[in-house]
């Protein structure tokens, strides 16, 4: 959980790789709520997952961190990462299709 004082980053995440059809985007959602990241998360049309992460520091360090790897059966070639202070403020995290 963010506390009131910690400052908020937006992190725009697109991976490639086997990154559809393995419940990247589910799994994304699931480690998202675990560390309270709010957001979404959706496939892109040429096969690669785009993600907004929006927390604390740590916080979305860690769900970045996880989505290096994604989960069984994803094999995750590339990831670029986008970090900016929090625009508007998010809540929950949201699987987009």
């Amino acid at each position: 959980m963010t506390s009131m004082s910690e400052i908020r980053i937006d992190a725009g995440v697109v991976v490639t790789g086997r990154v559809q059809g393995v419940c990247f985007r589910a799994a994304t959602q699931a480690a998202a709520r675990t560390e309270g990241v709010a957001g979404w998360v959706r496939n892109l049309p040429d096969g690669r997952v785009e993600a907004l992460l929006q927390g604390g520091k740590d916080a979305v360090s860690r769900v970045v961190d996880w989505m290096r790897h994604g989960p069984p059966g994803a094999r995750v070639a590339d990831i670029k990462i986008d970090i900016r202070p929090a625009g508007v403020f998010l809540e929950g995290f949201e699987v987009r299709y």
